[in-house]
């Protein structure tokens, strides 16, 4: 059961199976709150409607009684958002339960355009961004230049601050990229009011209408993009998001300042994934991350880039859950680990002849090799598994070692995509 608030995060680079899980959660929910990010990562869902890819639009989507808000926090491409409404629609899930807050600010065409030209003048030593925009919608935002959603609403006022950004951001396109990719404010304008349009009956002020549903004891689950070691401030930066992804700002982000969380569940993938660049010290050889990458299924959600395939990190891990003040740990796919004949938890990194076994800033990280213990794997299949006793024995080890080495108790354990294929240990 669900405590008044609490917020669903991930401890690791993201892609940990959040979505799953917050799919899982919704049915105790009464209001589903993403705090943070665009649509530059996905969760994936899978349930009795289908396979579904959420960017932008909160997990609890297919519980129809629960409130799904697009919180302060995120920055919102009304286009894509529009794309993903008319794909739930058509699937037959009920979209009408969608909120967006007036305050959240807007991931213009521009903004991509930015980030191609940066990622394509940096080259070699590109960041392997998603090309979506986020970090200059971000950027904005601190440089007071972005343009909240509930703008929409004030069409002159409006107007002069189009032309205001679209004057500014043609000189930097012209100026510092040499491009002749010039942007026009009738092209802006026009682009607002078609996809702005489709959206306008959703906007509102949000904080007014999680204050009520917290203020009648109603249960509210923020829901988290990326993982503690993308975080802003905590990651392995600059190989970051450009936002936080912390359960502390959740409750800022989402549209409830102030209030206390009660309980942060933080999400693990039972080996360790990476999707762009940065570094990844229990990183596998190709050969051996091919395998489970295909038994996995582990491409991006949003860019279907292969996922970089690594060993499970127990400093990463810990540093994570430590990180985010988790009090309950979901572990996923761990069906995906059967016919491992050994699996590796790397205990420690080795930097200069020296062990730490407390996670590094990004220096010390390119330059660790990882100090590994080998435990044995399993080759039954347990996606039928719903007791933990059912689980092989090794299986049943795998989880305990890691229960041990994160210093955080375990009660959930994925066994498969699905809604019920879980395990409460």
């Amino acid at each position: 059961m669900l405590n008044k608030i609490t917020v669903l995060v991930g401890l690791q680079w993201g892609d940990e199976g959040k979505g799953r899980m917050v799919d899982y959660l919704a049915k105790d929910a009464d209001a589903v709150v993403r705090f943070q990010g665009g649509n530059n990562a996905g969760h994936t869902v899978v349930n009795e409607f289908g396979t579904f890819k959420l960017h932008l639009i909160p997990s609890g989507i297919f519980n129809k009684d629960v409130m799904n808000i697009l919180g302060t926090g995120m920055v919102i491409d009304i286009e894509a958002l529009s794309e993903e409404l008319t794909d739930l629609d058509k699937s037959g899930i009920k979209t009408d339960n969608i909120r967006i807050s007036d305050r959240a600010t807007i991931t213009f065409p521009f903004h991509r355009l930015e980030d191609n030209l940066e990622e394509e003048r940096l080259g070699s030593a590109a960041f392997g961004s998603t090309r979506r925009g986020i970090a200059y919608a971000y950027g904005e935002r601190y440089m007071k230049k972005s343009i909240m959603l509930g703008e929409l609403f004030y069409p002159d006022h409006l107007k002069k601050r189009i032309n205001e950004i679209v004057e500014w951001k043609n000189l930097i396109i012209k100026n510092v990229y040499g491009s002749d990719k010039l942007i026009s404010a009738k092209e802006i304008s026009d682009w607002l009011e078609e996809f702005g349009g489709k959206i306008r009956d959703k906007i509102c002020d949000t904080s007014v209408l999680l204050d009520e549903y917290y203020n009648s004891g109603r249960k509210i689950l923020f829901e988290a993009q990326l993982g503690t070691l993308r975080d802003i401030y905590y990651g392995i930066y600059p190989y970051t998001t450009s936002s936080s992804t912390l359960a502390t700002f959740a409750p800022i982000g989402g549209g409830l300042p102030g209030k206390k969380i009660d309980s942060i569940i933080g999400v693990m993938k039972s080996f360790s994934t990476c999707v762009g660049s940065g570094p990844f010290v229990t990183e596998m050889n190709e050969d051996e991350a091919e395998l489970l990458r295909e038994t996995a299924y582990e491409y991006g959600a949003s860019t279907g880039r292969p996922r970089r395939i690594g060993h499970f990190d127990a400093v990463a891990s810990r540093y994570g859950a430590r990180i985010q003040g988790a009090d309950e740990i979901a572990i996923t796919k761990v069906d995906s680990l059967s016919g491992q004949k050994k699996l590796k938890i790397c205990t420690g990194y080795k930097v200069n002849g020296k062990i730490y076994n407390d996670f590094l800033l990004t220096p010390g990280l390119e330059i660790a090799t990882p100090e590994y213990i080998e435990m044995d794997g399993w080759d039954e299949d347990i996606t039928s598994c719903r007791k933990y006793s059912e689980l092989p024995k090794a299986a049943q080890d795998y989880v305990s070692k890691i229960e041990e080495l994160t210093g955080y108790y375990i009660k959930y354990i994925s066994v498969g995509p699905e809604r019920e294929s879980l395990i409460l240990k």
